[in-house]
């Protein structure tokens, strides 16, 4: 049964960026889900990659292209009119699809971003350069995952830390969320080796020390080996609704652009991931 999500947060304007494909509906589901639950209009993006040399020599291929995505944007638009959610059409060409969507994220200011993942069989095209990546690399605004089929929810929250800033911002992030809806809250911090337990344990009790403060209860883990897997684990196995990360961990921009640790959880989280890019005012 699904479950519909309360309102997380203050959510005016949410950004729901699509390529019109399957994999992108999570996104538009999530999206509708929680305009229902806060009150928000959404604004609807696709950026058709482009560049001037393929319009200039196909013009009637790219113009036919861009007929059908405004038929399903109109599509979409008729369902949020039916469930009363304000939506505006955005469709944009460009050479590159994340500089696109951080351009117009960049006029709308949404609250959140929200776009969907590809597919498990694609796993590669999301770890290396994919637009959701390189939109969490360049957007200051907070970004909700979602994947096809995964209902949104907020009841059960985990939010992992490797004791980094990114890593402190989403979990004041995660504090928020589960005081607001009274969600069931976990902190994970995950050791690579041996020698790295004591550091995860004392950012789990720090973690835990500053829920306590906020009054919220929390359960904390420990465990070993590689974060992203550990990560995987725990939501599958406690059927988790959302993970709550930070953009980058320790190494900065360079731990996003290949193999980082949120890079490999949202290719492969059986829930919707967010990723928080600024400290809650």
């Amino acid at each position: 049964m699904e479950r519909t999500p309360l309102c997380p947060a203050r959510l005016e304007i949410l950004l729901v960026c699509t390529d019109s494909s399957p994999d992108s509906q999570g996104a538009m589901d999530g999206a509708l889900a929680l305009a229902q639950a806060c009150g928000s209009k959404i604004y609807l993006l696709q950026v058709l990659e482009f560049n001037p040399e393929f319009e200039a020599q196909a013009p009637e291929f790219v113009a036919r292209r861009e007929d059908k995505i405004h038929a399903y944007m109109e599509s979409v638009k008729a369902l949020t009119d039916q469930r009363g959610v304000p939506l505006e059409i955005r469709v944009r060409r460009g050479e590159s699809a994340h500089e696109g969507i951080v351009e117009e994220a960049l006029k709308i200011k949404p609250d959140m971003i929200i776009m969907g993942r590809r597919g498990r069989s694609r796993l590669f095209r999301l770890m290396m350069g994919n637009v959701t990546a390189r939109v969490i690399g360049h957007a200051p605004f907070h970004i909700l995952v979602v994947p096809k089929g995964a209902p949104l929810a907020f009841k059960k929250i985990l939010s992992a830390s490797d004791g980094s800033p990114h890593s402190d911002a989403a979990w004041e992030e995660a504090l928020f969320i589960a005081r607001r809806v009274g969600s069931d809250l976990t902190a994970l911090s995950v050791a690579r080796n041996d020698g790295e337990l004591d550091a995860a344990r004392a950012i789990v009790d720090k973690l835990q020390a500053r829920a306590a403060a906020a009054g919220v209860g929390v359960a904390t883990l420990v465990l070993q080996g590689r974060p992203d897997e550990a990560i995987i684990q725990v939501a599958q196995k406690n059927r988790l609704d959302l993970l709550v990360l930070g953009a980058m961990g320790k190494t900065g921009l360079e731990s996003l652009l290949m193999g980082s640790v949120t890079e490999r959880v949202i290719a492969q989280a059986p829930c919707a991931v967010l990723v928080v890019k600024k400290l809650r005012a």
